[in-house]
């Protein structure tokens, strides 16, 4: 399916987001052999935890994989050479400044797509060496921007030269992948519906969350810190709002509450009284299926979408 599988060694275009307490060993490794790029999460894990997570999935699966630098984590420098020194050779990065990343990064061979918030941010990881970029629309889960994945595709797209554009916020089936295509993009990143699948890590009543939930179950809050974030409207919610219009919260402040919140929720199933966080787009997500399943259903699906496209009706 063109540049992003040749440049990444996979067989589909379909990229796993990198999300806390979900993007563990065994999402990473469903998705790499399904054909897609996994992707393991690292914010807020000790170096001796990324070694073990990375050595266990080049134990079980062959397939290129990759990891996510999260640039706000105190010892990223640290988990960064493990990773390396471990062979990993795909990187994603977010919440911080990268392009110190690059060269060292590139001096071993591998390949870096930070993840953008803008057209303008874009071109600028291009013109410093960045191999692909991520735009991330605030449809998405998690911390997200204001700007639409349509927006952020289209005018990334054209902003940047030669290198590929992977859309991510609102994707979880053929359709949208096609939509990406249309828009620009060289491929897609997916969190959501993966964070629904039967390999993600995370308690049921998680998943489940997303398979009740419809595209008004999520707002966003955290903007008056600095660091907004789509959760869901429960209890633990209302929490965050008040701690986010608190005088004088950090960012830092608000994520020590939110991160661990978020970590409890995946691991011990309390969706009301912790933050959970997923996309607009689970209002489509009806059943928790394998990745194998979504992967495979989404480019069959994407191919069905192109057949039938008239653009005269």
């Amino acid at each position: 399916m063109g540049k992003v599988t040749e440049m990444l060694g996979i067989e589909y275009p379909i990229l796993c987001g990198a999300m806390g307490g979900v993007s563990r060993p065994d999402l990473v490794i469903a998705v790499a052999q399904a054909g897609g790029m996994g992707i393991l999460a690292t914010a807020g894990s000790k170096p001796e935890r990324v070694l073990e997570d990375v050595q266990r999935i080049k134990a079980e699966t062959d397939k290129p994989f990759g990891a996510n630098i999260m640039l706000m984590s105190p010892n990223y420098e640290e988990v960064l050479q493990i990773l390396l020194d471990e062979g990993v050779r795909f990187f994603t990065t977010g919440a911080g400044n990268p392009i110190p990343l690059f060269q060292p990064i590139h001096d071993r061979g591998g390949i870096v797509f930070p993840v953008v918030p803008s057209a303008r941010v874009a071109k600028k990881m291009e013109d410093h060496g960045a191999d692909g970029v991520i735009v991330e629309g605030t449809e998405a889960g998690g911390h997200v921007g204001e700007a639409t994945t349509m927006t952020l595709t289209r005018l990334a797209a054209k902003a940047v030269n030669d290198i590929p554009v992977i859309a991510a916020g609102g994707i979880a089936d053929g359709h949208g992948l096609v939509a990406a295509y249309a828009l620009g993009a060289a491929g897609v990143q997916l969190g959501t519906v993966f964070a629904a699948s039967k390999e993600a890590p995370i308690h049921e009543n998680y998943k489940q969350a997303i398979i009740n939930a419809t595209d008004t179950s999520t707002f966003i809050s955290g903007k008056q810190a600095g660091v907004p974030i789509r959760i869901e409207k429960n209890e633990a919610a209302l929490k965050h709002i008040e701690l986010d219009q608190q005088l004088g919260m950090t960012s830092h402040e608000l994520e020590s509450y939110t991160l661990p919140s978020l970590v409890r929720a995946a691991k011990d199933g309390n969706i009301t009284d912790e933050i959970v966080t997923y996309g607009q787009i689970a209002g489509l997500i009806e059943k928790s299926k394998s990745v194998k399943e979504i992967i495979e259903g989404i480019v069959q699906e994407a191919e069905e979408v192109v057949s039938q496209l008239d653009i005269h009706r």
